[in-house]
């Protein structure tokens, strides 16, 4: 699949880290870097642009590595970039960490994941099926 992009930033194109990747890291695109305090959130900027296909999406997700390294985080993964958004994609990060976090330029700060989605429809009804689980909630499927 091939998906339109414009780079403004100084720095590469997102890539596949490894043949087997889902997503493909994206870097801050900073005139000075963003200090976030522990549980301050920023959105940053990464200077792309995309057009994707309609019946696609752009999943911003976190990094693993910031996450356990250094207690940063997507605020609301995954974000979702829509197929008909043409603005800039910007990342919510949010320091969930008890130590200040900086954020400088070219900084991978997420990974962006292509994922093909269905558009569902509604069929108003009185009654659902019936399950083993039924209306069992959060937690309601064993302890661990």
């Amino acid at each position: 699949m091939t998906i339109k992009i414009i780079n403004k930033s100084q720095h590469a194109l997102p890539n596949y880290e490894t043949e087997a990747s889902a997503g493909m890291d994206i870097r801050a695109n900073l005139a000075e870097p963003i200090v976030l305090k522990p549980l301050d959130r920023a959105i940053v900027k990464t200077g792309l642009f995309i057009e994707l296909p309609v019946g696609f999406e752009a999943q911003v997700r976190p990094r693993s590595g910031l996450a356990a390294k250094k207690g940063i985080s997507v605020l609301n993964a995954p974000g979702t970039i829509d197929a008909d958004y043409r603005g800039e994609i910007g990342v919510i990060l949010v320091n969930l960490s008890n130590d200040d976090f900086t954020v400088e330029n070219g900084e991978r700060v997420a990974q962006l994941v292509i994922a093909k989605h269905e558009r569902a429809e509604w069929n108003e009804v009185e009654v659902l099926s019936e399950t083993s689980r039924g209306e069992g909630g959060f937690g309601s499927t064993g302890t661990s």
